[in-house]
């Protein structure tokens, strides 16, 4: 007598062998494999298209990032903004071309963007502070308020520009430290640069006792400033009391000079005026008290 599991386990191997011999058949009949083809040929085609057009969409991208790079060459950009602007126009032309293989795809453009479009403000929020410093890599490339080899200030940081990227500047301190500025804050503050002129004015504030002779410290201020070899001769050169102090009467002094000069001037200049001033018998008055003592 055969149980109700073994009726059971026979009827589900009947069933599958059925299934078998149905999916056999189909497989075996030639109007299966024709439907077939002419449902998936659309796709293939498709999808063949796209992989074409990606292929020579990237090639063609690659040639003109190169003509690009060979227009620039013959020019006289900043290599820093070159190599932004051919990253970017490089990223751009890809874009399009991955956007029209989709689109043969059959990719729905709206609702690929709109989802591009979302996931682009989440990533914006998520990076606020990461594109701000873009965007001002941006602006720094673009309006270029400094090079690299200009001695800047920017919010109380200064040292030599060493390099430019698209995040961030770096700057090379007198002392040898290495300062890495984000360019978003960098370019939202006041820059002085230095380098940019090619001439600068150095001012001196000289002072001299009140019983020196001030023609006679005139003059030989006039001597020391002629006989510096780098002053400007082009130049105006201001030789003036400026103020009659506490303890000195003191002269204000502005020449002129090459940029790079400017240091060199400025510390030859003061150690030449205190050398002849020593010699010429003129005298660099320093704070004093008197103090009187009265007797009760």
């Amino acid at each position: 007598m055969i149980d109700v599991e073994t009726t059971g386990e026979i009827q589900n191997i009947s069933a599958m062998t059925e299934q078998a011999t149905e999916t056999l058949s189909k497989w075996s009949d030639p109007t299966f494999w024709a439907k077939l083809l002419e449902t998936i040929t659309p796709y293939l085609f498709r999808a063949l298209s796209a992989i074409l057009v990606l292929i020579i969409g990237f090639f063609i991208v690659a040639k003109i990032r190169t003509l690009v790079e060979k227009t620039f060459a013959k020019t006289n950009f900043d290599p820093a903004v070159e190599a932004f602007l051919e990253s970017l126009l490089s990223m751009l032309l890809k874009i399009v071309v991955v956007l029209a293989a989709l689109n043969i795809i059959g990719v729905p453009m709206a609702s690929f963007l709109a989802i591009l479009g979302a996931a682009g403000l989440a990533v914006g929020l998520a990076l606020q502070g990461s594109l701000a410093n873009f965007a001002g890599g941006v602006l720094i490339l673009v309006f270029k308020p400094f090079k690299i080899g200009d001695y800047i200030n920017a919010d109380e940081r200064e040292g030599t520009v060493k390099s430019i990227t698209i995040m961030a500047t770096t700057l090379l301190t007198p002392d040898n430290k290495t300062i890495i500025i984000p360019n978003g804050g960098l370019a939202n503050t006041a820059i002085s640069n230095y380098s940019m002129q090619k001439k600068r004015r150095v001012d001196f504030v000289i002072g001299i006792d009140y019983s020196d002779d001030i023609d006679k410290a005139r003059t030989v201020l006039e001597k020391i400033i002629k006989a510096e070899k780098r002053v400007l001769t082009n130049e105006e050169v201001t030789i003036v009391v400026a103020e009659l102090g506490d303890n000195s009467v003191n002269f204000k002094i502005r020449i002129w000079t090459k940029t790079a000069d400017y240091w060199g001037v400025y510390f030859d200049t003061l150690e030449t005026i205190k050398k002849t001033f020593d010699k010429e018998g003129l005298h660099f008055p320093f704070p004093q008290r008197n103090v009187y003592l009265h007797q009760v």
